[in-house]
């Protein structure tokens, strides 16, 4: 039994496709081994039964007709070379064992199959051998070359080496390194700033001696490829050039490991990694940004975008925090967003309970004076009841921002908008009322005039009741179609989840501000254009005033409720609320309880008849001579 090995004579010395595929060399050591291990095989009588393994060894001197010469001699029996006769040796003949290049192995498998031979191959696999149907009996003892690839781009990772040079042989095997491996390496973010081939016929041994050892350890993969796990190998060089081969790290089931013992003598001898890159890393926080018209691995470092982290180096693309979450300072790490809301506890929460709580106060103050001084001129002569009914509403009204502070929840966002709506109503029909009344009272001193049985409580509380009524109907609307609800916002303020009451229908928020606008408006007018009359009637200038005001908070009010965000959108909505009710209370009632209060001389019977006589005499005298103006004597 034979097992026939063509050799190379000098491997060192034949020129490799690549720089890391290099010649087995079959010399002095690497031949031995295979000779004693077949007489170890021969020796135990247990292994083979009787059967004697034999080797015949050939060089080919790395050429093609060496190689015809030696594959004519292992295929013929007898003493010349002539194939398909049997004359001689008995030999049978196993295997052939191939060391030798591409296309000195596609010679050898042409003529073996013949026999139907098989050919193992030590080489380093190519694809042009990967055709059954023209190398039936070719087998492989190493993977494919491309299983070093991805091997070699996750060493160049690990010591961050993104810039480097590709050299192979201007032969096949060269092209197909350099059209697989450089789209590989630039996949990854490695930049080849050299990409060379260069003629076989020069004398390269030293510069594939310096490269890093592999030891290949085979396997099969899930698919039956032929797969291989590899021991690094690197050379440390002394000064007195003597070389130290240590293990760097190893290749296993394509994952890389760096031996860190290795890299820690490094340092103890003073040596350093090389450097091979075009900026610093970006550190984590940072992301990289590709600079137009250089390499992919030239970029620069710029901050990841608002609401982004990254937590690695050299980071592609920023990741997007959780909505509950916000990246940190750094913008390294995700944090958990705060929770806020206008609190009880809060500092302007207090502030506004604290107003809440002293306009409260004031009017139940106001009313209680009015209770208590209810049978005075002053009291009957502007309406009594109407003004209980303000009071009363305005009391509600400062209690309503209470629905605004807190933790919203179904029942207050339910009850905010539509009590806000609904007692506002009440209050400005009820100087709605109390307008018309005024201008009306004052039409029923002429004489003639019809409009006194208008006069009396049932149209005041026609007024209040009709443009009550169309409020309800709106915020009933309102609560039907699309009512408010707890809702949070997640997006207005960094690093705040906002607990808030959404409107649910915002049409229908503006529609409830509109209407109770269109009432002030109107109240206003009519306010306005009684102003100048007579002095027992004059509580139309103090509506004027209250109107202004009201008016002129609620006019601010929209556009700043649109540019904030958060809770101080809900505390705008309760200052507007105390501040337009606190101008009704003040400019209507503060004036009466002057009078009751420090000028009781004031209020008395007399002091508003005198006025109104005297008023309504020069009221007639005026009229009198407007009179006389249109109409002259006539002279005779």
């Amino acid at each position: 039994m034979n097992y026939e090995l063509p050799t190379s004579p000098s491997c060192a010395d034949a020129v490799p496709a690549s720089l890391w595929e290099a010649c087995i060399p079959y010399d002095t050591l690497r031949i031995p081994r295979y000779i004693f291990n077949i007489q170890v095989v021969n020796k135990d009588a247990w292994i083979l039964r009787n059967l004697t393994l034999g080797y015949n060894i050939h060089d080919n001197y790395v050429s093609t007709l060496g190689t015809s010469d030696a594959l004519l001699d292992i295929l013929s029996t007898g003493e010349a070379n002539v194939p398909n006769y049997s004359c001689g040796r008995k030999d049978n003949l196993l295997v052939l064992l191939d060391g030798s290049k591409k296309d000195i192995s596609i010679q050898m498998s042409t003529l073996g199959s013949i026999y139907k031979i098989p050919q193992i191959s030590f080489q380093l696999f190519s694809e042009s051998l990967n055709d059954k149907s023209q190398l039936p009996f070719y087998h492989r003892l190493f993977p494919k070359k491309e299983f070093l690839y991805p091997a070699f781009v996750q060493l160049l990772l690990h010591f961050r080496w993104t810039l480097v040079g590709l050299f192979a042989s201007d032969t096949e095997n060269g092209d197909n390194f350099m059209r697989t491996f450089t789209p590989l390496l630039v996949r990854n973010g490695i930049c080849v700033v050299i990409s060379q081939q260069f003629s076989t016929t020069g004398h390269i041994a030293p510069l594939r001696a310096a490269l890093s050892k592999w030891r290949m350890k085979l396997y099969f993969d899930e698919n039956g490829d032929l797969e291989a796990d590899l021991v690094i190998i690197s050379s440390m060089v002394f000064p007195n050039k003597e070389l130290m081969p240590e293990q760097l790290g190893s290749y296993e089931r394509k994952r890389l490991i760096i031996n860190p013992d290795t890299l820690s003598r490094l340092k103890l001898l003073n040596k350093s990694l090389p450097q091979s890159k075009c900026v610093e890393n970006c550190h984590p926080g940072f992301v990289k940004r590709a600079r137009e018209g250089e390499p992919v691995c030239c970029y620069d470092c710029v901050p990841c975008p608002k609401g982004t982290i990254s937590t690695q180096e050299d980071t592609e693309k920023c990741t997007k925090c959780p909505d509950d979450k916000y990246p940190n300072e750094d913008r390294v790490q995700c944090i958990p967003k705060i929770i806020t809301f206008l609190s009880y506890e809060d500092h302007l929460g207090i502030i506004l309970i604290s107003f809440v709580l002293l306009f409260f106060l004031t009017t139940v103050f106001v009313l209680t004076i009015f209770i208590k001084y209810l049978q005075t001129p002053i009291v009957k002569a502007n309406n009594r009841d109407l003004s209980y009914i303000l009071l009363v509403s305005l009391l509600l009204c400062f209690l309503s921002p209470l629905l605004f502070i807190g933790q919203p929840r179904n029942a207050t966002c339910l009850l905010q908008q539509m009590v806000f709506g609904i007692i506002f109503s009440v209050a400005i029909s009820s100087l709605l009322a109390k307008t018309i009344t005024v201008v009306l009272a004052f039409l029923a001193t002429k004489p003639g005039n019809r409009v006194k049985r208008w006069l009396g409580k049932s149209l005041a509380n026609s007024i209040i009741l009709s443009c009550s009524a169309v409020q309800v109907i709106i915020c009933s609307i309102w609560m039907g179609v699309s009512p408010p609800f707890p809702d949070s916002d997640l997006h207005s303020q960094p690093g705040e989840i906002i607990l808030q009451c959404n409107e649910g229908s915002v049409a229908m928020f503006y529609i409830t501000l509109s209407y109770l606008g269109i009432l002030a408006a109107i109240c206003f007018t009519l306010a306005f254009l009684a102003r100048n009359l007579p002095g027992a009637f004059n509580e139309a200038k103090l509506i004027t005033f209250s109107m202004l005001v009201f008016c002129s908070v609620w006019v601010s009010f929209v556009p700043t409720y649109l540019s904030i965000k958060g809770k101080y959108m809900v505390a705008v909505q309760v200052f507007s609320i105390l501040s337009s009710n606190a101008g009704l209370l003040v400019c209507i009632f503060i004036p009466k309880c002057y009078i009751i209060i420090l000028r009781p001389d004031l209020n008395i019977k007399e002091h508003f008849t005198y006025r109104r006589n005297a008023e309504v005499h020069i009221l007639t005298e005026v009229e009198t001579k407007q009179k006389k103006k249109e109409f002259p004597p006539k002279v005779c």
